[in-house]
């Protein structure tokens, strides 16, 4: 396992930022129809769902199935499209990489590729022009903050050209693992949708169960999910501690830390990008760290970076 030291405090200085080219506008608009089904959908299945089991039409194989699937596709996000392929803060066998792609894809946050490129972004240019989603230079007062604030936590997704182009990964168009899993985004984040309804349907021998076990292990588990990385987008900007005096405003938030399996730990983070660790100190809860850390004992890790 690799240690490196904390870096000094960055400056205020600002980073200088590119505006990106403009796509055709047929583009954007097939872009804004997919994010618009991408985020209406899990709502309406999480509502689905809620109103079954006001009506008491919910199993503990429910709640199992909805967990599980929770943590698979949000491990993939967080180890995977995260800490793995985007920061490269640890390294593992192809079959780990392909298992944590395809769990991440399983999220329905986007293609591997658009992820790590949308985030790398935000890391060259956090909270100054050309962040894809700062919730900061939106205007004053609470109508500033209520406009920041959704267009950091979902509102970035419709701006179409600007914020959605993906930037040449000479890294990952290198990786042929890295490859499949982008060009499959579709048919993992269908059977992550499915599969969990196929399971609910076997299980209890019936077709109500195969309908729950879609509703909360599929929609609603992505809905959840979706929620919980774009608060660390928009509440880990806004609200929380900065023990690092990083040139953003990256902040630490514990309850988003919780949901967001250790990705709340977001000053720890934009302190020491690198690090698979994101919770620095013994009572900063990250169960991403738990999982890589694990993966290293038993030999399916090497080369973990971790701050310190």
């Amino acid at each position: 396992m690799s240690r490196f030291p904390v870096p000094a405090p960055a400056t205020s200085t600002q980073v200088t930022s590119q505006k990106a080219p403009s796509a055709p506008s047929s583009g954007v608009r097939r872009t804004q129809v997919f994010t618009l089904v991408a985020v209406l959908v899990p709502w309406i299945g999480f509502m689905t769902a809620a109103a079954l089991a006001w009506n008491k039409i919910l199993r503990p194989l429910d709640v199992i199935l909805f967990v599980i699937m929770y943590l698979i596709a949000g491990f993939g996000v967080t180890g995977g499209y995260h800490r793995l392929f985007t920061h490269r803060s640890f390294a593992c066998p192809g079959f780990i990489r392909a298992l944590f792609g395809i769990a991440g894809s399983m999220a329905v946050q986007g293609p591997l590729f658009f992820w790590v490129a949308t985030h790398r972004r935000h890391h060259q240019h956090s909270d100054v022009q050309g962040d894809p989603h700062s919730p900061h230079e939106h205007g004053e007062g609470m109508k500033g903050l209520m406009l920041g604030f959704w267009h950091s936590h979902m509102g970035w997704m419709f701006r179409g050209a600007d914020a959605m182009t993906v930037r040449s990964l000479p890294d990952l168009s290198k990786d042929p693992v890295a490859r499949v899993i982008h060009r499959g985004f579709v048919w993992w984040a269908l059977g992550g949708l499915v599969l969990p309804g196929i399971l609910g349907g076997l299980i209890t021998q019936t077709w109500m169960g195969a309908l729950t076990g879609f509703l909360w292990g599929g929609l609603a588990r992505v809905f959840m999910g979706h929620h919980a990385t774009w608060s660390v987008n928009s509440i880990c900007h806004l609200w929380g501690t900065r023990p690092f005096k990083t040139r953003d405003e990256s902040r630490n938030n514990a309850a988003v830390a919780v949901v967001s399996l250790g990705e709340g730990w977001h000053n720890n983070h934009h302190a020491h990008p690198q690090s698979a660790r994101h919770g620095l100190r013994w009572y900063q809860f990250d169960l991403t760290w738990i999982l890589i850390r694990m993966l290293n004992v038993f030999g399916l890790a090497s080369n973990v970076q971790v701050a310190h």
